[in-house]
């Protein structure tokens, strides 16, 4: 297993304490990469779990590059990538392994991934196109989250009840096998952070590699609570891997329509938080963060040149 961490000592902690508490029948080795954490990441793992293979990183490599820095060190047949913020629940890792023992086509299985209220998190995704993306920035995808044609690339539609293949699973935890690595590749350093499960999954799917979900493993995930101190930094972070991802998979003229669409969702988007702010005229923290959001992307998308 490896996991990447930056400034999530907590989150870390949890997760780690829950391999402790119910570990796998199978052979397990925990890798931890930490970013150049500033909150004692480091020293917690050292004296309270030195059974983890600590790799400390002199500075924030990102997403990408950490877990390819532990893949390459790892031993095991399977390499489960897990966000820190992620609780492993008895037997998930047993279950996963078990399932790529018996459908060895699946290169990338992901399990039943649960908010901390235990109600379900949706973990499986379509492959991003211009349609489900502008579903997503008009709110379509809001307003008909059931409806598989305006859901964007969400699943909302898919109960999660039940094994079946997709197009991408969401990278807070998902579990490789090692020859699709080895077909594949490693995960794209040129994306720093988010969108390097679609990409992977994408080029997975190219290599003749199936990626599948598993409702017999099961796992918490307390979504965005690391990232929501930096809203500003993530979001531009987000923004700007999912420009590489359309450079790369789909040329100019697929950039220049997710750039359209991205202007057309945070004008927006701003549009209507200020306008709320100021028929309310009481500031509301949630509406001036996404108005600095917003106002952060559009900057950035007009004085950057398409890629």
């Amino acid at each position: 297993m490896v996991i990447v961490g930056w400034n999530a000592r907590r989150y870390l902690e949890l997760c780690l304490e829950s391999l402790a508490a119910a570990p796998p029948d199978r052979s397990m080795e925990v890798l931890v990469v930490d970013n150049a954490s500033t909150d004692g990441t480091a020293e917690l793992i050292e004296t309270k779990f030195p059974w983890v293979k600590l790799i400390k990183s002199k500075e924030n490599l990102g997403f990408s590059r950490g877990n390819n820095l532990a893949i390459r060190q790892c031993l095991g047949r399977y390499i489960a990538l897990v966000n820190p913020d992620v609780i492993v629940l008895p037997g998930c890792l047993d279950a996963l392994a078990d399932f790529m023992d018996q459908h060895p086509k699946v290169g990338d299985v992901g399990p039943r991934v649960l908010n901390p209220d235990m109600t379900l998190q949706s973990s499986c995704r379509r492959f991003p196109t211009l349609w489900n993306n502008f579903c997503s920035a008009a709110g379509l995808s809001t307003l008909f989250a059931n409806m598989r044609a305006f859901a964007g690339e969400h699943m909302f539609f898919f109960l999660h009840d039940r094994t079946m293949s997709v197009d991408v699973i969401v990278g807070c935890f998902s579990m490789i096998r090692r020859e699709a690595f080895d077909a594949v590749g490693l995960l794209d350093e040129n994306l720093f952070m988010y969108g390097d499960d679609v990409d992977w999954c994408r080029r997975c799917w190219n290599a003749g590699w199936e990626v599948s979900f598993y409702p017999g493993a099961r796992a918490i995930h307390d979504r965005g609570k690391i990232t929501a101190p930096y809203p500003v930094r993530f979001a531009l972070a987000q923004q700007r891997s999912v420009l590489y991802y359309w450079s790369k998979h789909h040329g100019f003229w697929g950039v220049l329509g997710i750039r359209s669409i991205m202007l057309f969702h945070h004008i927006l988007r701003y549009s209507i938080a200020a306008a709320l702010s100021l028929a309310r005229r009481k500031g509301d923290p949630g509406r001036e963060v996404k108005k600095q959001v917003s106002s952060a992307c559009l900057r950035a998308l007009i004085s950057e040149s398409i890629p």
